[in-house]
């Protein structure tokens, strides 16, 4: 099972997210570094596990609507180089496409941020196209047809359920049930509400591929040896 850790970025600091409230959002505090600088907290999550993949929410570009990939830079000073998965609001097949020009970058098309199917149709084949289900309580976040469309989703897809994000509160377990039941063979990541090894032992015999982790690392509820653990089977 792949944990992923996420670095919500704002203002060029990582931020504590909670609950998709962004305008609220502070520079993180947190044991794993001293600063909220990307690398710094980058740089201590790693000392945790050596992770192969970070998430990165480019806050500024998601509110904004610019695509900016600033953020991007700093993990590339890592070794070994991660993989980035990244969330810059992409709205248009430009931005999606400069993204995919770089190596070892992949780019999250957000479901909250599309105006319609175009972007989804033109790069939903690609290998390192993600696809992101968004959702507030109840309510999708995006063109309705994206959601009742699974067959144009490409091969991995994050349900994200906003209200969850850092309020403890556990993964959104029925939502990702329902998701993989019409997702076929593509990867489903959950994201949002991650708190212990039992919220992961439980994803993972869900059969969900990887969960997007933030909150539950930089409070030490998640170890490097259970997370070890996750990462071999």
């Amino acid at each position: 099972m792949l944990i992923i850790p996420v670095l919500d970025v704002k203002d060029g600091h990582v931020v504590r997210a909670q609950m998709g409230m962004r305008d609220s959002y502070k520079p993180i505090e947190t044991p794993l570094s001293p600063t909220s600088a990307i690398e710094s907290v980058a740089e201590g999550l790693r000392r945790i596990h050596p992770f192969p993949v970070f998430y990165v929410a480019d806050l500024d570009a998601i509110e904004k609507g610019s695509n900016t990939f600033s953020t991007v830079g700093p993990l590339s000073l890592l070794q070994p180089k991660p993989d980035v998965w990244i969330d810059a609001g992409f709205r248009n097949a430009k931005a999606v496409e400069e993204v995919l020009a770089k190596r070892r970058t992949f780019a999250v098309l957000g479901s909250e941020s599309q105006a319609d199917m175009d972007v989804l149709r033109a790069f939903g084949t690609h290998p390192r196209l993600i696809l992101s289900l968004d959702f507030r309580g109840d309510v999708f976040l995006g063109p309705p047809a994206i959601l009742s469309e699974p067959g144009l989703w490409p091969k991995r897809v994050i349900v994200m359920t906003l209200d969850k994000v850092g309020a403890r509160r556990g993964p959104d377990f029925d939502r990702l049930q329902a998701i993989k039941e019409v997702a076929g063979d593509r990867e489903i990541i959950a994201a949002g509400g991650v708190r212990n090894v039992n919220d992961l032992e439980r994803l993972d015999g869900m059969g969900i591929t990887g969960a997007l982790v933030a909150t539950s690392l930089h409070s030490g509820e998640l170890s490097g040896i259970q997370i070890s653990a996750f990462m071999r089977r």
